[in-house]
């Protein structure tokens, strides 16, 4: 039998010298990576990297509650993670007159900043992006944040230099508008086909569909699996090991 790892010789015609010839060994046990299906990955921020659903839940609380609004359940908080932040609140507190809607937005975010430095990145974010790195994805933060906002959690985390895009609800349109992953795909010249979108609402994945791409919701966030589900991602993830397990394999 034919072994390609070790030295072979080859009987030639009478007269002719027999030439041998062999394939290096680690040619044959060396794994090749596999194919990239995706160029492009875009991730939420607020409860897929960043550990932030109650904070963010809290917040949104407090701030009705200081404008004499009647306090949303958590559920309620928790459905408008990953939305612009005006039509978040208006949601979030549908009793709250329209006047009182920008002292609404700064308290929330003064209870929100009082409290920042207290959350941190999930367990296993920073390998997980390394990873993708190293395999040569662009990566990307696609979030219900301003930029203001964004910027402040990336300098946080010490996550400036990991993304090599991102866009903020306050400069393009929230989600689940698709208009910040058309954006970004238009950047960075990828196809919806190779692009991915990984989040933990029904929103992230509304605007994945919205916009053509594929998406991986993650149920650790502010969404439960029921609601992700019904939107048909490719993957569920439990947790960030989870979620690196399936980029190895699928991305």
């Amino acid at each position: 039998m034919f072994d390609p790892c070790i030295t072979h010789h080859i009987t030639q015609a009478p007269g002719f010298a027999a030439r041998r010839f062999f394939l290096w060994p680690s040619a044959c046990s060396f794994k090749l990576p596999m194919p990239r299906r995706f160029d492009l990955i875009c991730f939420d921020w607020d409860g897929t990297l960043f550990d932030s659903t109650a904070l963010i839940v809290r917040a949104i609380q407090q701030a009705v509650a200081d404008v004499g609004g009647q306090q949303p359940s958590r559920e309620t908080a928790a459905y408008v993670i990953g939305m612009a932040l005006a039509p978040a609140l208006a949601h979030a507190a549908p009793d709250v007159p329209p006047e009182k809607h920008p002292l609404l937005a700064e308290r929330y975010r003064q209870h929100y900043l009082a409290c920042q430095n207290d959350i941190s990145l999930f367990d296993g974010v920073r390998p997980l992006l390394a990873e993708l790195k190293a395999r040569h994805h662009w990566l990307a933060v696609a979030t219900g944040k301003s930029r203001r906002g964004l910027d402040g959690a990336l300098r946080l985390a010490r996550l400036q230099a990991a993304f090599d895009g991102s866009r903020t609800a306050d400069e393009t349109a929230g989600k689940p508008s698709p208009l910040m992953l058309h954006e970004l795909m238009r950047e960075f010249g990828c196809d919806p086909g190779r692009t991915l979108m990984i989040g933990d609402t029904t929103h992230d994945l509304q605007m994945a569909r919205n916009a053509g791409c594929c998406a991986v919701a993650v149920s650790y966030g502010a969404h439960d699996s029921p609601a992700l589900a019904a939107l048909e991602p490719l993957h569920i993830a439990h947790s960030v090991s989870g979620l690196r397990r399936w980029l190895s394999q699928n991305a």
